[in-house]
């Protein structure tokens, strides 16, 4: 299962606004482009609409400023919000849009490569190889394996010698 390219399907205001409210932990992706918005339902007759998200981990801070920014979003277009938690399947860094790690490396942060093996811990005999989003060299090092939040790593880049963020496959 995938994201809902939830934008795609309607031009309602509402939706087109839901859609566009920024990560609060990395706000220069959308809670679309970062795969967390599974679907908006819109019931215009009775001015409300269902929102339903699956977070990036259970426990993930952000969810509580995300379900209020919704209803805010919601409300100031004369919507009423109800935000529903959607825990299966969970979320994946495969859900994020193009669009969505494009800005993240622009923004300097190293976007997530394609989720590799299943289950709980992947085991691999290649080198975890990412590219600086500053220089773009390939030759970087893993600082932490932990970062600002739990779904970065914390890099250097062994060229420029640029620290930055990498979003984790998950």
């Amino acid at each position: 299962m995938s994201a809902v390219p939830v934008e795609s399907r309607t031009s309602s205001p509402v939706v087109r606004a839901i859609s566009a409210i920024p990560d609060p932990e990395v706000p220069v992706v959308s809670i679309a482009d970062l795969g967390i918005l599974r679907d908006v339902a819109v019931d215009e007759a009775d001015r409300s609409v269902v929102v339903t998200v699956t977070p990036t981990y259970s426990g993930c801070p952000a969810m509580e400023a995300i379900r209020s920014r919704i209803e805010h979003e919601a409300s100031t277009r004369g919507y009423r919000a109800e935000v529903r938690t959607q825990l299966s399947p969970a979320w994946t860094t495969d859900w994020m849009t193009e669009a969505g790690k494009e800005a993240l490396r622009r923004f300097g942060i190293a976007p997530p490569g394609p989720v590799r093996g299943a289950g709980p811990v992947s085991v691999r005999l290649t080198r975890h190889v990412v590219t600086c989003p500053h220089c773009g060299s390939d030759d970087t090092t893993e600082i932490s394996h932990f970062g600002s939040t739990a779904c970065k790593a914390l890099r250097r880049c062994n060229s420029c010698r640029e620290p930055f963020d990498e979003f984790k496959a998950l």
